[in-house]
């Protein structure tokens, strides 16, 4: 892959001037403080055949959007005591939790991991599509792309914060040193959470984030879901062009940034076809809290691969998040 975006030099640069939709921090304390009222602890069925000796695995069900159960994976390092530092980990755009097999990383490096499903891209936590809009939607992006009341990313963006709400039941979970991660729209997802529940999380990794920017994403992004919104736009613009994006601003990474104060590790790929890494530094310098980027030169979206997990150990590591002992 070629670079197709901004050089290194510009984007340490690029702070683009991206005003917020008004009524923003009003919205999402309405839609929280509606889903929190939907109360219930977490349900945890231990795994019996998970066929791993390493950990415990259990299925989790907590209460989501409007109290609907989300499903996750709880794994607790085998032979652990005392509370543990835990990771929430949000996935990637059309992936659900998977098996349990799926991820390993963090509990083998001692941490209780939750790896949370996304409702409706899995099979274990159904989205009713509400919203107007639907009809057009091919993948996510645009469901609800009329209303951001209806839009999808409402939803999904809720039960990420209600996951980080459940922690505080879950086994041997220390509640004072949580961190959010994911890649992709899952490292969206962990920067959307950092600017929700500021004060329930200890740390954040970004990882080649989506739902940034989404403007600048949609104009220069050559593959993925942004163009999910290209094609909608291309078959209503000039009509909708403002609506549409009036409507995504509610869910932008940027104006979740502002609103931040864990410590954040970000990371970029510079030849990212997907998020581009304009859309991911205009969100890394809007960021309010303490924060780092790794930029991968030659990488795609996958950006630093195994190197960047590494990098994001000893990251949480230097902040008093990793396993003691």
């Amino acid at each position: 892959m070629p670079l197709t975006d901004l050089p290194p030099g510009a984007l340490a640069d690029y702070r683009p001037e991206l005003p917020e939709p008004a009524g923003f921090d009003a919205f999402w304390a309405d839609t929280l403080r509606e889903a929190r009222a939907h109360t219930g602890e977490p349900e945890l069925t231990p795994v019996r055949d998970a066929l791993l000796t390493s950990a415990d695995v259990y299925d989790v069900r907590f209460p989501g959007w409007r109290g609907e159960p989300v499903a996750a994976w709880l794994l607790v390092p085998r032979g652990t005591g005392g509370p543990l530092p835990v990771v929430v980990e949000f996935l990637g755009y059309t992936g659900g939790r998977g098996l349990p097999t799926d991820r390993l990383l963090y509990s083998s490096a001692g941490y209780a991991h939750l790896v949370v499903d996304s409702r409706g891209q899995g099979h274990d936590t159904p989205d009713r599509g509400e919203g107007s809009g639907t009809q057009w939607a091919e993948g996510f992006m645009t469901r609800g792309i009329e209303d951001p009341r209806h839009h999808y990313y409402r939803r999904l963006m809720t039960d990420c914060v209600r996951a980080v709400d459940a922690v505080r039941a879950l086994p041997r979970a220390d509640p004072e040193r949580v961190a959010v991660a994911g890649g992709s729209q899952g490292g969206g997802l962990a920067l959307a959470v950092a600017g929700l529940a500021p004060g329930e999380i200890a740390g954040a990794l970004i990882d080649v984030p989506f739902l940034c920017h989404y403007r600048r994403g949609v104009d220069v992004a050559s593959e993925g879901p942004y163009t999910e919104i290209a094609r909608y736009l291309r078959k209503h613009s000039p009509d909708r062009y403002e609506s549409a994006f009036a409507t995504l601003d509610h869910f932008d990474g940027v104006h979740f940034a502002s609103r931040a104060s864990a410590p954040a590790l970000f990371s970029a790929g510079l030849m990212d076809p997907v998020c581009p890494p304009s859309t991911v530094y205009a969100a890394y310098h809007r960021y309010a809290g303490q924060r780092e980027i790794r930029a991968w030169r030659c990488a795609d979206h996958g950006g630093g691969y195994g190197a960047q997990a590494r990098e994001q150990l000893l990251w949480l590591r230097a902040r008093g998040l990793a396993p003691k002992g």
